[in-house]
């Protein structure tokens, strides 16, 4: 197989959104590090939500990125509180894919605890060839060509066989 056409794991993040600032987004970026092992960052609403309450500027989430042998770790960890199973409805056309989590304690090696709740979050995995850097470098930036795009199909067979996920329609 050509090197080039080889597909990795770019990036997994971990988003939760809480929907307010405060205590409850302490906590939440709390579990965030202690589970993934990373810093986490605070997220800002971008529009504004008179119901809850929410304007641009404003706190409201926390997303953790990882890389390399961290972010492989971490997706297998996920993967099994998931049982190694996907809806194919979760990869996109740009072959990247997304899967939730209900409760951070439905991870493998997560003990709860009290004082800091119950969180849900999503996962998201970029998935990238040798050569994706020419669209996010400063200089002689350029697009990455029609046939060297991951497809959705291709993303599939991925994480079939990389990952060993199950995918059901």
């Amino acid at each position: 197989m050509n090197k080039m056409r080889e597909i990795m794991i770019d990036k997994v993040v971990i988003n939760v959104g809480v929907g307010e600032a405060g205590e409850k987004l302490k906590k939440a970026q709390k579990i965030i590090e202690t589970i993934t092992g990373a810093r986490a960052v605070k997220t800002k609403a971008k529009v504004r939500q008179p119901k809850w309450g929410i304007r641009p500027g404003l706190e409201i989430g926390v997303k953790v990125t990882l890389r390399g042998d961290k972010a492989l770790e971490f997706l297998k960890r996920a993967l099994e509180a998931k049982d190694f199973t996907i809806k194919e409805s979760q990869f996109d056309d740009s072959g990247n894919f997304a899967f939730g989590i209900a409760e951070h304690i439905e991870l493998p090696g997560v003990r709860y605890e009290p004082e800091l709740g119950i969180i849900g979050f999503d996962v998201i995995v970029a998935l990238k060839r040798p050569g994706y850097r020419v669209k996010v470098r400063k200089y002689k930036k350029a697009r990455v060509g029609k046939k060297h795009r991951i497809t959705k199909q291709e993303a599939i067979e991925f994480a079939k066989e990389k990952l060993g996920v199950k995918v059901v329609k």
